[in-house]
């Protein structure tokens, strides 16, 4: 069997059918990268890049297309040295390496559909009968009843675990973060404290700064501190992204200043990216995305690095329906691996893609079965979510703002 063709499909849908995230993103984009054969089996993949950056996603597809074209798909780790070698100026790590990560995730849905077996299999098998999941919230929706009606909307959908991010949102304040270490450290308390109330102990919970990719402002290691510890009493599951990632001294040394695991990783790109963080224990959770750091190879390879210094893995998942079934076929191949982001409620572009090849039983993903990465895309589904240039998400600046952030701003 030889590659034919491999080509770019860009799309744009709802985001999700969450009415919580839907306050703060409405549509979302994606690209999804497509391996024909000679035999008529093709290849499915998705590069998270495509959720940011649409439009250089195709180019960049094409720049590799010629390794490609002629080869078999015996050796996929062959065919990335190739690629990967061949754009090594720029491919490295960044938007490069994740646009690589979509190609490759292709041909292991080719040569798992060739071989009849679902894609974990072929990452060495699976490690895990099922994992844990817990429901991506995205904001913290204010005020408090609001955001307790988010967190009981989660349990009705199955989850017994859910993420919140740092600071408030609400429609007619827009995202609300203190950059103070006293004022944060004391909002984020309280926050936990409304929810344990409400909730008890046995609703698991995770905090996301998202300070790796903050709206507004990021927090410096005194605040990121003073907020972690005001969190150890309320047993969080993990902290993700207190910090920015242009910062791996600050993550190594608020690992050691606080109890509540510190977890990140998901804007890392390539183990090379990776290995800085790992060799300094800036990560007791690391949060690889088999869509976005290269591909579903390097994220093996992270994994062990990270098992290594025994670390866990809690993977990451917010593109559309094939990155989010990458990382589950990563998820039960490592070992490691304790937890799996869920989008609860999700969209289109994850509900056509994936059909019925995710399921989750009281809280826990089974392990994937179906052939190759278990996701189809459908001439019905490519033409009912045509593109629209300017979909993809970023961060807001004078210049260049989000369209819902101007809707809001206007009303």
């Amino acid at each position: 069997m030889k590659i034919t063709d491999v080509r770019t499909v860009l799309l744009t849908g709802p985001c999700t059918e969450d009415p919580y995230l839907s306050e703060l993103r409405k549509c979302r984009s994606a690209a999804f990268i497509e391996v024909y054969t000679d035999e008529g089996i093709v290849g499915l993949g998705e590069t998270y890049a495509g959720y940011f950056c649409p439009e250089v996603v195709p180019e960049i597809v094409e720049f590799f297309r010629p390794i490609l074209v002629g080869q078999g798909v015996g050796e996929i780790g062959e065919l990335w040295e190739r690629m990967y070698h061949c754009g090594n100026f720029w491919c490295r790590v960044g938007v490069g390496a994740s646009i690589l990560n979509g190609i490759e995730a292709a041909l292991w849905d080719l040569k798992g559909k060739m071989e009849n077996k679902p894609v974990v299999e072929l990452l060495g098998g699976r490690a895990h009968e099922s994992l844990l999941c817990y429901a991506t919230g995205g904001p913290s929706n204010y005020p408090t009843g609001k955001l307790g009606e988010k967190l009981e909307f989660y349990r009705s959908l199955g989850f017994t675990a859910a993420k919140l991010g740092v600071g408030s949102f609400s429609l007619e304040e827009g995202t609300r973060l203190s950059n103070d270490p006293n004022e944060a450290a004391e909002f984020e308390a309280s926050k936990l404290e409304f929810v344990r109330e409400q909730f008890g102990n046995e609703f698991m919970l995770m905090f996301d700064g998202h300070m790796g990719n903050s709206s507004s402002h990021t927090w410096n290691v005194k605040t990121a501190t003073a907020v972690a510890k005001a969190c150890e009493p309320y047993d969080l599951f993990f902290f993700e992204e207190p910090l920015h990632y242009t910062d791996p001294w600050g993550y190594a040394e608020l690992c050691r200043a606080t109890s509540v695991p510190i977890a990140g990783g998901e804007c890392l790109t390539a183990e090379y990216e990776w290995q800085v963080f790992i060799e300094r224990d800036c990560f007791d959770i690391g949060q690889p995305d088999a869509g976005f750091m290269g591909g579903l190879g390097e994220f093996m390879k992270v994994a062990g690095r990270l098992a290594e210094r025994d670390r866990k893995i809690a993977t990451h998942a917010w593109g559309a329906g094939g990155v989010f079934m990458q990382n589950l076929h990563c998820g039960f191949a490592s070992p490691n691996t304790e937890i799996l982001e869920v989008p609860p409620a999700w969209g289109p572009l994850h509900s056509e893609v994936i059909g019925d090849s995710f399921q989750m039983k009281e809280g826990r993903a089974v392990a994937p079965t179906k052939p190759g990465l278990g996701i189809s895309l459908s001439e019905e589904t490519k033409n009912r979510f045509p593109f629209q240039r300017g979909s993809g998400e970023y961060n807001s600046v004078p210049g260049k703002r989000m369209p819902e952030l101007i809707e809001r701003e206007a009303s």
